[in-house]
């Protein structure tokens, strides 16, 4: 094997966005439990077509002992890639977290549903301060200080139908997306916001999708950076609505 220019990976900042993969027009990169992996050398052309498209900054053009480019082979692989009709094109996506598919409800014993959940409920809203999202709020806002701090990816709430009584109530509340947000900003923010009010406890709830883990990044760099010993709590929920044990 002949040394050569090819992509290469760094796993500990990739989130599994999936941002890179519409880059890489010979399909050589893949989501693979949860993080973007170079699938073989021979698909690899070097050229960096995916540089720039990475949030975390982790793909990088090294030069080492790599099996050559063979562009047939790419050709064979694309095609047997293609999707094999509408409805699997459409389900298509580079990200796991971006893959469009329809949610049934679990028709299981544990998740029967009772008489009771036929009649319309109307619940009290338990969000007690505004705004929320992280972006938008101030770091030394009142409603922060001796608080329990929610942080929120921002499909949760859509997804858990017991977010307001089950998560929120006595909480205040930050949301974001670290998909579509710069996540050292989240840090830089979230830091600030532990520093700066007496936190008595972070609790973090996510998605199971591989991009919402830049929001737990977020949290844990943010409590350690700002020097004080705050518990940390993660909630990672289904994409059908439970909470995942």
């Amino acid at each position: 094997m002949a040394k050569r220019k090819i992509v290469k990976i760094n796993e500990e900042k990739c989130n599994g966005c999936g941002l890179c993969i519409p880059g890489c027009a010979e399909g050589a990169l893949q989501i693979i439990d949860g993080k973007a992996k170079l699938v073989s050398d021979k698909y690899c052309d070097g050229l960096g077509a995916c540089l720039g498209t990475c949030p975390m900054d982790a793909i990088e053009i090294i030069e080492r002992e790599a099996e050559e480019f063979d562009e047939e082979a790419v050709k064979q692989y694309l095609k047997e890639k293609e999707p094999k009709n509408r409805s699997e094109a459409r389900q298509s996506s580079g990200c796991p977290g971006s893959r469009a598919m329809s949610i049934k409800k679990r028709a299981d014993s544990e998740s029967a549903p009772s008489p009771s959940e036929e009649v319309p409920v109307s619940i009290k809203p338990q969000l007690a301060q505004w705004p929320v999202q992280l972006k938008l709020v101030p770091v030394n806002a009142p409603y922060f200080d001796g608080s329990h701090l929610l942080i929120t990816a921002d499909c949760v709430p859509f997804a858990y139908a017991d977010y307001h009584l089950g998560l929120l109530k006595g909480k205040s509340v930050v949301v974001g997306c670290p998909k579509l947000d710069d996540v050292k900003l989240y840090i830089e923010k979230l830091t600030e916001i532990i520093k700066l009010n007496d936190i008595k406890k972070v609790t973090v709830v996510v998605m199971e999708v591989p991009c919402c883990k830049g929001m737990v990044r977020a949290a844990a760099e943010a409590v350690k950076a700002s020097g004080k010993h705050v518990p940390l709590n993660l909630v990672e929920i289904s994409i059908d609505g439970r909470i995942k044990k």
